[in-house]
């Protein structure tokens, strides 16, 4: 991580851990908002206003926080106002890195080598984890934020007409519910698969574990009465939040993470589900199953032989390669 500005040691994927020996997953330290007219946002200060060709958006195709902001871009119609580059995903001792694995970019924005450096030229002083995804101002030089949930919000509504308008990923009508999946979901499933994977001990990996198939089997009875998506036949940020991690189950959290109960092509309700998602215009090409097995089986602390497995057989998953300037 960095310290005052300084790449200190190798990178560790758990960074804290709770009484029980649990994973605790860092806050986010950059929290403005692009906004239509510029103002502040719920969080940080103002000065971001929504403009064509203003914003830049760093992610990782392993990493399911970033996919979701991929996913709401794809589905606001934005990829001619917030371009992209995607790193590789192989995990270094310097953290991602930018470079030529297919799909991937080199950094033609700020010529940086590992994102740590995009972080710096932000804040020469930061201290904190270098994480994906984020959004970056290349008007002032400087990042606008990198908490993946208020991303999507941005994406959502922060840049107005820009924006496809006929669809609303938080309408009021639904705001309600979205908050409650969302606060029962992230813990259990999102977070719960990094849970049992970084656990630290048997009792907090247990205790993961129960929460990722009690928040499965909970999900596949809600969408066994024929619903389309979670809140009925309207699609919400709280179906992408679901998405990303469904749709990385099988290939990664059910082996190296220790998920091993059930895989989700044992829940047929939600496997359907997902594939509906999948289908949805531009979600399959922010998916990449070789990015996100190449970059799950780079981390030494969960395998530490680098062996990256030729299974699972995942026919509906074909592989895509994602690079956007």
């Amino acid at each position: 991580m960095l310290v005052n500005g300084q790449w200190t040691a190798d990178w560790q994927p758990v960074q804290a851990t709770d009484a029980k020996g649990g994973f605790v997953r860092q806050t986010s330290g950059f929290r403005n908002w692009v906004t239509v007219d510029g103002e502040a946002g719920p969080t940080g200060t103002g000065g971001f206003k929504a403009e064509p060709g203003r914003y830049h958006l760093y992610v990782a195709l392993i990493c399911p926080w970033a996919s979701r902001t991929l996913i709401g871009r794809k589905l606001k119609g934005l990829e001619d106002v917030i371009s992209v580059s995607v790193v590789e995903p192989v995990l270094t001792d310097f953290g991602w890195r930018f470079g030529d694995f297919p799909g991937a970019d080199r950094d033609a924005l700020n010529g940086a080598t590992y994102l740590h450096e995009i972080y710096t030229k932000a804040d020469p002083t930061y201290t904190g984890r270098a994480t994906v995804p984020v959004l970056w101002d290349k008007q002032t030089g400087t990042m606008v934020n990198n908490e993946s949930a208020e991303i999507l919000r941005m994406m959502n509504s922060g840049f107005g007409s820009l924006a496809k308008n006929d669809i609303d990923l938080y309408p009021e009508a639904l705001r309600e519910e979205i908050e409650a999946l969302n606060a029962e979901i992230y813990p259990k499933f999102n977070n719960g698969v990094y849970r049992a994977g970084f656990a630290t001990t048997q009792g907090a990996y247990e205790e993961a574990f129960a929460d990722v198939f009690h928040m499965l089997d909970t999900l596949e009875a809600r969408m066994s009465d024929g619903r389309a998506y979670l809140s009925g036949d309207q699609l919400t940020e709280a179906d992408i939040r679901l998405f990303v991690t469904l749709v990385r189950f099988d290939a990664a959290y059910h082996g190296l993470f220790k998920c091993n109960l059930r895989r989700l092509a044992d829940y047929a309700a939600l496997s359907a589900y997902m594939l509906r998602i999948l289908s949805l215009p531009g979600v399959r090409e922010t998916v990449s199953i070789p990015h996100i097995k190449h970059g799950y089986y780079s981390i030494k602390a969960l395998n530490p032989n680098l062996i990256v497995p030729v299974g699972p057989d995942l026919p509906d998953l074909d592989p895509v390669t994602v690079s956007e300037n």
